[in-house]
């Protein structure tokens, strides 16, 4: 598991603590039973006030200690920027750094890496307000203007618009690739629901594995057990090759004993390993590869929707429409409609006004 610590200090703005939450929750959710993620919020005296207009008082669960294993450490912007936060702030993020975390700032957060010498001879960026700021109190900082965070060595610094959205993006992107971060942001902005709990919504009784068809035209999978009850994987088995078969054979009609045959072990077995390294049964798995396919089809395709079902091997306009539903909690029109408003909105350019309150 992955450690975040989101260093909170006093006059960030309330988005930049519950943007982070938000994604990398997401891309929690996106592993199942394996969340690759644990964030923490912390802070040098554990109580910080938001930035107005809603100021709110934020008690933190750590202090700076929570920055002592942390593979990445995500500073948020803060009131008294251009001045340095706290001297024991600038000696933990310098301490992170020598322990080889990665070090990353939302808005005038990079004011606070600049401050404890971390960005000298680095390229940076911060709000757009605030960068002639930056670029006259740390010279030695080469301060860019762009849309996008700029890294540099383990550094990774970002405008803030939008409390960092497309920074805690490109972490989850690095980490765990580019569908697992297209899918956080899609939760995000989208309000999707937890693709997990709609797996196990429905209660039917396990199917007999010598007979069970596929899964689309009939009812809905068997609900995954909880992660305690879950056996150890076997030391011989993995399920990277049989997922990777899976995803590319969408569109045929796939049996529990067709899986089986390729991953060269009985139905049994592969059920019970399958789910152990995944959190999921194989046609579970399968289900969850067709409704993803189908909404990158959605995205970045003109693909009439009543096609989607023949590619994606859902079989029909009704289970495309009941599956994706289960999973997104909308229909697969109304989602690409959304999709392509949501583009729209968050274009490059949309950045470039700077009004947003975004240090």
């Amino acid at each position: 598991m992955s450690v975040v610590a989101l260093l909170a200090l006093d006059g960030v703005p309330a988005h930049q603590l519950s943007t982070p939450a938000l994604l990398f929750g997401a891309a929690s959710r996106a592993y199942y039973h394996r969340p690759p993620y644990e964030l923490r919020v912390c802070a040098a005296a554990r109580t910080v006030r938001t930035a107005g207009p809603a100021v709110m008082t934020v008690t933190a669960d750590h202090g700076l200690d929570g920055l002592a294993d942390a593979a990445t450490v995500i500073v948020t912007g803060y009131a008294s920027c251009p001045a340095p936060p706290p001297p024991d702030v600038l000696d933990a993020l310098r301490a992170a750094f020598a322990r080889g975390s990665r070090l990353a700032a939302i808005g005038t957060g990079t004011f606070a890496l600049a401050a404890a010498g971390l960005l000298d001879g680095r390229r940076a960026t911060t709000s757009w307000s605030h960068a002639a700021e930056l670029a006259r109190s740390h010279p030695r900082t080469e301060v860019e203007l762009g849309d996008w965070p700029i890294a540099d060595g383990p550094f990774l610094t970002s405008s803030g618009v939008l409390g960092g959205k497309d920074l805690c993006v490109r972490i989850i992107e690095e980490e765990h690739g580019e569908q697992t971060a297209r899918e956080a942001d899609r939760h995000l902005f989208l309000m999707l629901p937890n693709p997990a709990e709609a797996l196990r919504a429905t209660p039917h009784p396990t199917p007999t594995p010598t007979s069970h068809p596929d899964p689309t035209p009939h009812p809905d999978p068997p609900p995954a057990p909880h992660p305690s009850l879950t056996p150890p994987p076997h030391p011989d088995f993995t399920a990277d090759p049989t997922a990777t078969w899976l995803e590319a054979n969408l569109h045929r009609p796939l049996t529990l004993s067709d899986i089986a045959a390729h991953a060269g072990t009985s139905v049994r077995s592969l059920t019970r390993h399958f789910r152990a390294h995944t959190g999921l049964t194989p046609l579970q798995y399968l289900l969850r590869a067709r409704v993803r396919r189908a909404q990158w089809l959605l995205e970045h395709t003109d693909t009439p929707v009543e096609h989607i079902p023949t590619t994606t091997g859902l079989g029909t306009p009704a289970n495309l429409r009941h599956h994706f539903h289960r999973f997104n909690g909308t229909t697969p029109s109304v989602y690409r409609a959304a999709f392509r408003t949501l583009v729209g909105v968050f274009a490059p350019e949309d950045a470039a006004a700077g009004t947003t309150p975004d240090r």
